[in-house]
């Protein structure tokens, strides 16, 4: 496999992040993550391989006794012409038969949701997404965290500046 290069320059990228949901931490609280493969066509592998994708809107769920992805977009690689794939078409993910049963039970019980954090390749190139078992913060969870955040940078800027 290539080096990696510059997404900038529109080159391929062999291993690394495609997208990253950074909304997800501010509108819950991850409890636990782990990271699964995807079951993708080649023409959505070599369109991550140029680093798009997103997983901002997307949510994992369950059905028929399987995991999938939803919503995600992954736009059509132009060099597949006839041989493409729907851009929001939902996507198998690839889990243990335990992990499945442990994943459906802790959102039926507990009233969790499943979250997509990141997609990325892994070192051996293969496309993993990171996915993160969630309950939702309420809005005062939410202001109390900035408002936490916004003490620790102040903190620090004092310590560096020798204002303690």
């Amino acid at each position: 496999m290539a080096a990696k290069k510059n997404n900038k320059s529109g080159g391929m990228i062999a291993t690394g992040l495609v997208a990253q949901n950074r909304r997800a931490r501010h509108d819950y609280t991850i409890e636990d993550s782990m990271e699964v493969g995807l079951v993708l066509t080649g023409s959505e592998v070599k369109s991550m391989r140029l680093g798009r994708g997103s997983i901002n809107e997307a949510y994992a769920g369950e059905r028929g006794g399987e995991v999938w992805l939803m919503n995600s977009h992954i736009p059509e690689y132009e060099g597949a012409k006839n041989f493409g794939h729907a851009p929001r078409r939902d996507r198998k993910l690839l889990l243990h038969r335990r992990q499945i049963e442990r994943l459906i039970g802790a959102v039926r019980r507990e009233g969790a949701t499943l979250v997509p954090l990141r997609l990325y390749f892994n070192d051996r190139g293969r496309a993993k997404l990171e996915v993160g078992l969630a309950k939702g913060k309420r809005q005062i969870d939410k202001r109390q965290d900035l408002k936490d955040r916004e003490w620790k940078r102040s903190q620090a800027r004092a310590l560096r500046r020798g204002d303690y």
